[in-house]
């Protein structure tokens, strides 16, 4: 018997809902939790439409509050809780499993919401905490991060005797025929895509302006893509478990018509995380106005397209991967792995986009590793601390094969 509560509602907690459903084997008792119970309920009834027969358990709660998360855990008592809500909430997540002695898995690291910023340092804080009660932490388990770290150690155990670059690749060739959407929660997109570039070599990290670096790269079965440097958080864990490593970036696709759209929004002032005071018309028509704080980028959330629902019309596909440079018997050689996935397959499946497939998926495999005992020692852990090869089994087999190509062109 396994009991799992999964926190979030959206795109990706769509796509992991799913997917726990089918394997029931495991995941014996499933409860999905939101800021909004409606939203929880909709997609319960998106998975029975699908055919699913499986008792799912809905409720609400307010991620921001750690004595409401705390008093659903001690009512609920699941053995692992995955975190699908904003990266916002990370820690009070911890905290409340931390008091309930519940496990803790999320897809991305944690970010204060006050600061475009997020590094690994406030969740790694929580280790020896994690250690002593005796649970399991697992850290960053979506796609980037997450598929790239597994595939990382998986290139460390069984590709190389060191690795010496390394060079995740992330290209969305789809279209979603909207003048300007992101793939996931708009307001968490903007913030890393207008960050400044970060990445490391031979010891230091190195910073660059936002996607001022960039260079045309190759994709299977996609062609060639302008990729941009990014800063991303996994860089930062893989460095650190792979200290051979000389040099680690992370490269993303954009079109040019979103880039134009993405300067527009900055340069009228619509990507600001700070308060702006706005004199707002009450809605009873009288003319009475009343002053109220907005934050910008979550009022241009609320206007721009719902990720969940740019699927219908999605078509084309993501490519996913890891370009590694390392020795092997003393002769330098390289390593590319990765995944291509369909929009439209991911869509009919789950009625999600690819991007939320390639997320989901891998959470719920990191999850069902958990559970089978595989990956579970206690303290705070990222993914390529733990064997690669099982996951990398049943994520292959849940839709996301993944491919390899040995000392190809790496074109970086």
């Amino acid at each position: 018997m396994s009991r799992v509560l999964m926190i979030g509602a959206g795109g990706v907690a769509t796509v992991a809902a799913f997917k726990i459903v089918q394997n029931a084997d495991v995941f014996t008792e499933f409860m999905i939790a939101s800021h909004h119970k409606e939203k929880c309920d909709r997609l319960v009834e998106a998975i029975h439409a699908k055919g699913y027969n499986y008792d799912i358990k809905t409720t609400e709660v307010d991620a921001d509050d750690v004595g409401q998360l705390t008093r659903l855990f001690d009512s609920y008592k699941p053995e692992l809780v995955i975190n699908l809500a904003l990266p916002y909430q990370d820690l009070t997540i911890m905290d409340a499993c931390l008091a309930c002695g519940c496990n803790y898995l999320d897809t991305a690291n944690y970010e204060p919401k006050d600061e475009a910023h997020f590094e690994y340092s406030w969740q790694w804080a929580y280790k020896d905490r994690f250690e002593k009660a005796g649970l399991t932490a697992i850290l960053g388990c979506g796609f980037d991060p997450g598929v790239s770290g597994v595939y990382t150690a998986y290139a460390a155990k069984h590709v190389f005797d060191e690795i010496t670059s390394l060079d995740i690749v992330d290209c969305n060739a789809g279209n979603h025929h909207k003048a300007f959407a992101t793939n996931f929660n708009p307001e968490i997109n903007i913030r890393e895509i207008t960050q400044k570039g970060l990445y490391y070599e031979d010891g230091k990290w190195i910073e660059t302006e936002p996607l001022a670096v960039h260079k045309p790269l190759t994709y299977p079965n996609i062609g060639p893509r302008e990729s941009y440097l990014m800063h991303h958080e996994e860089l930062e864990s893989l460095v650190k478990n792979y200290p051979t490593i000389r040099r680690a970036r992370f490269w993303m696709t954009f079109g040019q018509e979103y880039l134009t759209h993405l300067r527009v929004i900055q340069d009228v002032g619509m990507a600001r995380i700070d308060p702006v005071c706005y004199e707002a018309p009450l809605a009873d028509g009288s003319g009475t106005t009343v002053k109220v704080n907005i934050i910008p980028l979550q009022f241009l959330k609320a206007v721009l397209p719902n990720p969940q629902d740019l699927g219908a019309n999605y078509d084309g596909e993501t490519s996913i991967g890891c370009r590694i440079r390392g020795i092997k018997d003393g002769k330098e050689h390289t390593y590319y792995i990765y995944n291509n996935c369909r929009h439209q397959d991911a869509f009919k499946e789950t009625g999600m986009q690819g991007v939320s497939y390639t997320t989901g998926v891998p959470a719920m495999t990191g999850a069902m590793m958990f559970l089978k005992g595989l990956w579970r020692k206690p303290g705070v852990w990222n993914v390529e601390d733990f064997d690669p090869d099982p996951f990398l089994k049943v994520v292959a087999e849940q839709g996301l094969p993944w491919h390899e190509i040995f000392d190809g062109d790496l074109e970086l």
